[in-house]
């Protein structure tokens, strides 16, 4: 069994939610999963993202794949600093890991329309 760690979209329609799961690779998006690891919420402001370092740690030490999202969210997250300090005994809020600034996205390209 394939195990990822990946979204599943929770909350009403227009107002997303996400949860990070571990789940077979098999199953649906939103489907069975095998343990609830965080939260993102990517429509607050700063986008607000909670994971259970210890968990998430145990998962991929067992050999689950992040999805490339949430794989671009522990990086931000500083995730791997964080599991190094644990793993030296150190807690991680002494440390000061902030969260990386968010990437500003520049604004898609638009065609011109001929005037005929």
């Amino acid at each position: 069994m394939a195990v990822t760690i990946r979204l599943a979209r929770v909350g009403r329609k227009n107002v997303s939610c996400f949860r990070i799961v571990a789940a077979d690779s098999r199953m649906k998006r939103d489907g069975r999963f095998l343990e609830v690891l965080g939260n993102y919420n990517p429509q607050a402001t700063p986008k607000q993202f909670t994971v259970n370092a210890p968990r998430m740690a145990h998962w991929i030490k067992l050999g689950a794949e992040p999805s490339e999202t949430v794989a671009n969210l522990l990086k931000q997250d500083r995730f791997s600093e964080k599991t190094e300090a644990l793993a030296k005994g150190l807690e991680p809020e002494t440390l000061n890991l902030e969260r990386l600034p968010e990437r500003v996205r520049k604004p898609k390209k638009r065609k011109e329309k001929k005037a005929s």
